[in-house]
Formats: structure tokens, C-alpha cells, sequence
């Protein structure tokens, strides 16, 4: 079981789940260096349909991202809420 990046993320990336993250399986679309480039206010109206995802093949289940997220937007797999469910998928889909 891996864990989980959901909708809260998009547009926060507040990106401290990949300080901490201790195998490194925590990307995104966008170069983690472009995005700390910009001040994490302005990364809503910069980022705004971006977020973070979590490799559920590389992840080693240590739940190191889940105090540090501030969106409370990290679940382990089988504790995602129902209504962000496609998140599972998307997160999958996008190491694919």
C-alpha cells in the first residue's frame, strides 16, 4: 500500500512532502526547482492546476509526508476519502 496525493494538493505544491520524502518519489509536472522558485502564496495563481503525486511503485509507506503536507491532501491508499477516490488512479497514471 502506497500513499496517496489528493485534490487538496493542486495549486498549493507546497512541496515539503519532497524534503522529506526519503526515497525520493514525490514528483510533479512541473520541476520541483521551478516550483519552489516561486513564494508559496503566489503558487496558487502560477501553479493552479498543478499538484504533487506520490509513486506508488517506489513508495515505501514511511508516512514522512503526511505531517508536512499543509492541504492535508496525503492519505494512504486504502484511507483516501471517497470523493477523491480518482486520485488513486491519477497518481498511478501519471508515473505510467
Amino acid at each position: 500500500m502506497a500513499y496517496v496525493i489528493t485534490t487538496p494538493c493542486v495549486g498549493v505544491c507546497d512541496a515539503e512532502c519532497t524534503r522529506v520524502c526519503p526515497c525520493d518519489c514525490i514528483l510533479g509536472p512541473v520541476p520541483l526547482e521551478e516550483l519552489e522558485a516561486v513564494p508559496k502564496p503566489e503558487r496558487a495563481t502560477r501553479f493552479g492546476n498543478v499538484q504533487l503525486y506520490i509513486n506508488p511503485d517506489e513508495c515505501i509507506d514511511c508516512g514522512a509526508c503526511l505531517p508536512v503536507c499543509p492541504a492535508e491532501a496525503i492519505f494512504a491508499e486504502d484511507d483516501v476519502p471517497a470523493e477523491w477516490h480518482g486520485s488513486i488512479a491519477e497518481n498511478e497514471a501519471f508515473f505510467a
